[in-house]
């Protein structure tokens, strides 16, 4: 079969456009969204430029082999000769994790914070005082908040809306650690999310809030009827 000079340079431009799409976005099982896509190695590639530090998102099916998650990203960090940070998301696993090698790149940003299951302070205090066996687990659950991920990942998701849910937690975590590298390095992005990122866990608070305060009305509202039942009773 012959193929024209024509035929040959696009299939040569497609191949290099697919290895350039894939460096940042490094596997995506998941969404298969160009936007989604490009909005990755966008933010990336700036990073990458300023910094010299290469932040990968990995977005699986499921994890292979029964593997944990951990001992996934250290296979897959034997790929990168560079410094290079995995941010990793199995959807089958419901697990997510961020991976850092060399170990010193962990200074650069805060992993407890970015994948905390809590978004404020405040429902960080509430889960405290539900949760805690003690001083110390006290303590340790109500500085523990901030999260950027699990928070938005954890939020019910109609059908059809589900790639949604993922693509917008995993791009908000991505972009919390681009940023906190980029600061820390005393760099500006310019692709950086910055308010729109903080608007996404203000809806979270909201409606974590909103569930709140709901639940005090209706228990206030179920004592007074109670209370009346039993005056009228008398």
């Amino acid at each position: 079969m012959k193929f024209s000079r024509g035929l040959l340079a696009l299939i040569i431009t497609l191949f290099f456009n697919v290895s350039l799409s894939a460096q940042y976005l490094y596997k995506d099982e998941l969404i298969f969204n160009p936007a989604f896509s490009a909005e990755v190695e966008k933010l990336g590639s700036e990073l990458h430029q300023k910094t010299g530090i290469s932040l990968r998102l990995v977005m699986l099916k499921e994890l292979p082999n029964k593997m944990n998650i951990v001992e996934y990203e250290k296979e897959l960090m034997k790929d990168f000769n560079s410094s290079t940070i995995l941010l990793t998301f199995s959807e089958m696993d419901s697990k997510v994790d961020i991976l850092a090698n060399p170990a010193s790149l962990y200074e650069y940003f805060d992993k407890k914070q970015i994948l905390s299951p809590v978004a404020s302070p405040v429902q960080a205090f509430t889960m405290a005082l539900f949760y805690s066996d003690g001083f110390d687990s006290f303590k340790e659950i109500v500085s523990s908040y901030g999260g950027t991920i699990i928070p938005l990942l954890s939020q019910k998701a109609k059908e059809g809306e589900v790639l949604g849910k993922y693509s917008g937690s995993m791009f908000n975590g991505y972009a919390d650690i681009a940023e906190q590298v980029a600061a820390s390095k005393g760099v500006v992005l310019e692709n950086a999310v910055g308010s729109a990122n903080q608007t996404s866990i203000m809806v979270v608070k909201v409606l974590f809030y909103g569930f709140i305060l709901y639940g005090i009305f209706m228990y206030i509202k179920r004592k007074l009827y109670r209370r009346r039942e039993k005056n009228e009773s008398k």
